[in-house]
């Protein structure tokens, strides 16, 4: 199978169309809705217009129909105008990869058209107080009544948990049966019994809302089930596999602001006479952020073209993952030491993408947990 690196002339034009809607709409305000706490609910809803949310859903149920590597595209632009606004996109897209991987046609033609007709946004609730990359153990507790079912417990770190119209939702029958014992549902957010809980202090992306989502004794009818009773670890897999490469796109968007901005101020500010450019020490560091960009890059591209290939095993997807997630933090890091002590301040863009950028490590499997699974592909083929 040949790895074409190319794009599409159509995939060109979603780039300047990307590019040119995060440099009106998203960077001008980015430390605005950062300082703020904010969500940005309009912004949002011009980008839903202009045609930069669902990119994944296909066109028979209202959406774009891009491919992996498309939505990829889309989001290192978004990312490089704020990763909290870029956050809030793409778990839009994490909210409907269950329904996408595991629905009927009858499911997905009336929740993916609540993304893509009214604009609703979805968020995935997976993560709990005690279970964050181990999924097998979430203690959500869901038992069958009658012809329904009842979900009980917490969801913890949920993105657009707080504006969600639905929610897709992991649980369990029996915690002793770890993986095999869960399954995933669909859950309407006006569900009797469904709370949004406290919202999150974050140290970035805070732009992005996430929120508890507590569930409490809610009854669920059993078209809402996605899957076998026993499918819903695998279809958490599924889901985790098709959404690292975004991680990746992200974290290429925010490698590329801070190498940007940073060689901006290497060239205008002085010291000992010359810009700091001309610093053998400062021309070392925007080296290693050009060669993190393009690294970062090459690596989603080529993660998100197994993906649309078919290949959801590829573990190419953690490469992505783990070392996009590391450069960013690195990246943003270096790029506050170039500015000296202004880059320890808000006057300068650069502390934000520093704080922003911590969170690539965490969510979506930590940059340990992408460690695991590569040790785990590299050992198995011994």
């Amino acid at each position: 199978m040949a790895y074409d690196l190319s794009l599409t002339e159509e995939q060109q034009a979603l780039i300047t169309t990307a590019r040119d809607f995060t440099k009106k709409e998203i960077t001008p305000v980015a430390a605005h809705y950062d300082e703020h706490d904010e969500f940005p609910r309009d912004i949002l809803k011009r980008a839903f217009e202009t045609g930069l949310m669902n990119v994944e859903v296909p066109e028979a149920y209202g959406g774009l129909g891009g491919s992996c590597l498309d939505h990829c595209l889309i989001q290192e632009e978004v990312a490089y105008g704020c990763l909290g606004f870029n956050t809030s996109l793409a778990a839009n897209m994490l909210g409907a990869m269950p329904v996408l991987v595991a629905g009927t046609d009858e499911q997905k033609q009336e929740w993916l058209a609540r993304l893509t007709d009214g604009g609703e946004f979805a968020a995935y609730c997976c993560s709990e107080p005690d279970a964050g990359s181990d999924v097998a153990g979430l203690s959500t507790r869901v038992r069958k009544d009658g012809s329904d079912y009842v979900i009980t417990g917490q969801k913890r770190w949920i993105t657009n948990g707080g504006v969600a119209g639905w929610y897709t939702v992991l649980a369990t029958f029996d915690r002793g049966l770890k993986h095999k014992g869960i399954a995933a549902f669909i859950v309407d957010a006006k569900s009797p019994g469904v709370k949004v809980g406290r919202k999150e202090k974050k140290m970035g992306q805070r732009a992005s809302n996430t929120c508890d989502v507590i569930f409490e004794d809610v009854r669920i009818p059993a078209r809402n089930l996605l899957g076998e009773e026993n499918g819903g670890f695998k279809i958490a897999m599924k889901t985790f596999d098709r959404s690292r490469p975004w991680i990746a796109a992200g974290a290429a968007g925010v490698i590329r602001r801070a190498l940007d901005e940073s060689r901006a101020y290497a060239l205008e500010r002085k010291t000992f006479g010359v810009p700091i450019a001309q610093h053998q020490a400062i021309q070392f560091i925007l080296a290693e952020m050009a060669i993190a960009y393009e690294t970062t890059r090459l690596l989603t591209h080529k993660a998100a073209w197994l993906v649309d290939q078919g290949d959801l095993s590829s573990i190419i997807s953690a490469y992505a993952k783990a070392y996009g997630a590391d450069a960013a933090m690195r990246v943003t890091t270096d790029a506050v030491q170039v500015f000296g002590g202004y880059g320890y301040t808000k006057e300068y863009p650069v502390e934000k993408l520093m704080r922003d950028a911590k969170l690539l490590q965490i969510y979506e499997g930590t940059s340990q947990i992408q460690r695991m699974v590569i040790a785990k592909n590299l050992l198995g083929r011994g």
